[in-house]
């Protein structure tokens, strides 16, 4: 029997456009102002302590003994997912109302730290939301072919987990550096690493806490956070003008939040219904979707765990599912 992630037809009500929602689900003119308003202050303040911790988690990686250092070290996990979504909002201009505030803080405080080349996420980002699982879907091997077993996605992990993905990452960043098209923008991303590498010495007094505490927890355990997360928000899914047909929709926790989906974006679906819509909004726009009957407990996984084991069921038929290389 064939299982898919895809909810049924009879479990999409047809309710747009309603009174205050457009047919494609966003709010109306009169509304959607409201909803796309960016508090700045709500941004630097985020940014201020994505940056505070970081610094006082390694701080107390190096001063408070093996278990401190080895709690830091997890806890990077998380703050990888942090400065990851404050850069995606930066990437939508969401960041800053400002576009070169949001820009300079996006790119220099924010992605290249994160070793990511914003313009470049950028443009194949937009793609991935022009048409989810389209042509251009720059992020189609950690979504396709889901449902699979449980023992590949095992593996997936494990590969992620001891930094054999996080290697191909770095290795291809390197490589970057002597071409000329990529040159500028990869020797600028490990210029900062450099800087970073200093700042974490001068800080916590320990030359080893950049590798430990920043750039080895990017290479393993944010690797499995972040495919972990990208499941969660298209992993099965399919092409369709019916954005509840491309991205899922999981009730929210606050150890989840913490953990992996932090600043609101385990709000996924409402983020496909309108990119326009700041992080910290998303929740009000979320119940607006709520409310009018576009977005349903039918459709809606009670958590992220229900979610993961609905994508790695062992019943799948393994001459039908594709494989991943990724």
């Amino acid at each position: 029997m064939s299982i898919t992630l895809v909810p049924a037809s009879d479990e999409l009500d047809e309710v747009l456009p309603s009174e205050r929602l457009l047919a494609n689900g966003m709010a109306i003119p009169e509304l959607r102002a409201s909803f796309r308003h960016i508090e700045n202050w709500r941004n630097a303040r985020a940014v201020l302590m994505v940056w505070l911790w970081t610094a006082l988690i390694a701080w107390g990686g190096v001063h408070w003994g093996v278990v401190a250092a080895i709690v830091a070290f997890i806890l990077m996990g998380p703050m990888h997912a942090r400065f990851a979504i404050l850069m995606h909002e930066s990437a939508h201009r969401l960041l800053f109302a400002k576009k070169s505030v949001n820009d300079f803080v996006g790119t220099w405080l924010i992605a290249y730290p994160a070793f990511v080349p914003i313009s470049l996420y950028r443009r194949s980002h937009f793609a991935h939301h022009r048409e989810e699982f389209g042509p251009d879907e720059p992020d189609i091997a950690f979504y396709r072919g889901y449902p699979c077993e449980r023992r590949d996605l095992r593996r997936r992990l494990v590969r992620d987990a001891v930094g054999i993905s996080g290697y191909k990452n770095f290795v291809a960043l390197l490589g970057a550096v002597v071409k000329p098209a990529s040159r500028r923008v990869a020797s600028s991303i490990l210029g900062v690493q450099v800087v970073m590498f200093a700042l974490f010495w001068l800080f916590t007094g320990a030359w080893w806490s950049y590798l430990v505490f920043w750039w080895l927890p990017w290479m393993t355990q944010w690797r499995v956070l972040n495919r972990l997360r990208a499941i969660a928000e298209h992993g099965g899914m399919g092409k369709s003008s019916d954005r509840r047909l491309t991205t899922h929709n999981v009730r929210q926790t606050w150890l989840a939040r913490f953990w992996f989906v932090p600043y609101n974006t385990g709000w996924h679906l409402a983020h496909h219904v309108d990119m326009g819509v700041p992080w910290h909004n998303l929740p009000a726009y979320h119940r607006e979707l709520q409310r009018a009957g576009y977005v349903t407990d039918s459709i809606t996984f009670k958590n992220y765990l229900e979610l993961w084991r609905a994508a790695t069921t062992p019943a799948v038929n393994a001459a039908e599912r594709d494989d991943i290389s990724f």
